[in-house]
């Protein structure tokens, strides 16, 4: 089977451009844990200059070098005994990169002992224009359980976290 040159190069390239993006994308995912099962970012919230949470009215007013900005992240983490626990960061959106300023454990949840099957955000259209943050936690508390039951975790624009159950 004679392969011609032009192939040869194309494939030869193929594996070039393989080789030289490839560590770069595997060096960043690699620092994520195997048992982060969901991950949803999204929100956002402001600090005025004393740290404290800026209220909607305000936000427009308050300037990066008054305050800190940035992003919420919920994340799911698989347990040796297939339950989850979920945790809530606080990312500070900098001009080096992220930041992780907060990471809580969400003891509603830890409670349960879920058996998480998916999160969802409120939009999958980006940041809203208001502060705070929603998602959909969609679990089961029996891995035998027919349907998953739907949780809300909610933060107001004050900073304020509620967790409970969705109700439609």
């Amino acid at each position: 089977m004679k392969v011609s040159v032009f192939a040869q190069s194309c494939v030869l390239a193929l594996l070039l451009s393989a080789s030289l993006t490839a560590p770069a994308q595997a060096d960043d995912i690699g620092q994520l844990p195997v048992t982060a099962t969901f991950v949803v970012s999204g929100g956002f919230w402001i600090t005025g200059p004393q740290g404290a949470a800026v209220a909607e009215a305000d936000a427009d007013n308050a300037s990066s070098a008054e305050g800190a900005r940035g992003y919420y992240k919920l994340v799911a983490i698989r347990q040796p005994d297939r339950t989850a626990k979920i945790y809530l960061q606080t990312i500070a959106a900098e001009e080096a990169g992220p930041r992780l300023v907060q990471s809580v454990e969400l003891e509603e949840f830890t409670a349960l002992r879920p058996y998480v099957t998916g999160i969802m955000p409120e939009s999958m259209t980006g940041v809203g224009e208001e502060p705070g943050f929603m998602a959909t936690v969609y679990l089961k508390t029996s891995p035998q359980a027919d349907r998953a039951e739907e949780w809300t975790v909610l933060i107001d624009d004050l900073g304020d976290i509620r967790v409970e159950r969705a109700s439609n």
